[in-house]
């Protein structure tokens, strides 16, 4: 038996899903954690946080109750942020160790097998990448996406506010011990596009050692990314640099 299942006070792991207008992807996700986590010898649950969406999504996830073990909804009324409901959906899991990924199901729940072995050495944040060797994208992004909104954000991001040894700080899979996302999430400002790198970089200011580990991804090709979001992920990096510069992040 690994050591990170021996938790004395119950939930040994929470699973966070953020979802805006999921009512179509969102069952299948849920089902498929479901079915993963009914086969382990720990305890958990499985939070979905709604950020106010316009569909049936918190209508949905409350009648998956009756047939999924362990669920809890946080609903929302109003659109916050995906930053934000996150944070919210994070501080308000139990488990000893927390994890959230994303609704769309693209990294599948027994990724977090191979973050195992990483917490058992001390690390305090796991994240998913599909950016290191090992990595496999499925199918892979056209070449054109992959040089601007791949290469070209990273580079960005690192000019901007480091995380230089971090290569994907966008893969929507990552896992926090109890710990850690106490000490960080409290800490974090931004609440839409770039929660992400904040959330990293206040891990690094704290000293919280972060590990990377390739996933198998399953890329929607008809996936967008709007010219919009990518300004305004931008601003966002310019903030989280601002709240350096300014000490926001000091404990």
């Amino acid at each position: 038996m690994r050591k990170t299942n021996r938790i004395s006070n119950g939930v040994k792991l929470s699973i966070v899903v953020p979802a805006y207008n999921e009512e179509k992807r969102l069952p299948k996700t849920l089902e498929e954690i479901s079915k993963y986590l009914s086969r382990q010898s720990y305890d958990y649950e499985i939070l979905v946080v709604n950020d106010g969406s316009t569909d049936e999504t918190a209508q949905i996830t409350e009648n998956s109750k009756s047939k999924i073990k362990n669920l809890r909804l946080i609903n929302n009324k109003k659109n916050n942020g995906k930053g934000f409901v996150v944070r919210q959906g994070m501080l308000s899991a139990k488990g000893e160790y927390r994890l959230f990924t994303d609704a769309d199901n693209s990294t599948s729940i027994g990724q977090i097998e191979k973050m195992w072995p990483e917490f058992e050495k001390g690390v305090g944040v796991v994240i998913g990448s599909r950016d290191i060797k090992g990595a496999i994208l499925d199918p892979p992004q056209p070449w054109l996406r992959q040089i601007i909104l791949g290469e070209g954000f990273k580079l960005f991001r690192k000019l901007v506010i480091g995380l230089w040894k971090v290569e994907d700080t966008q893969c929507g899979f990552k896992c926090f011990t109890k710990k850690a996302a106490e000490d960080i999430f409290p800490k974090c400002r931004i609440d839409r596009f770039a929660f992400d790198p904040e959330i990293l970089i206040i891990a690094k200011k704290l000293g919280c050692q972060i590990k990377e580990i390739p996933v198998y991804w399953k890329n929607d090709p008809e996936s967008k990314v709007k010219f919009k979001s990518i300004l305004k992920i931008a601003l966002d990096l310019f903030r989280i640099r601002w709240n350096l510069i300014t000490g926001k992040y000091v404990r």
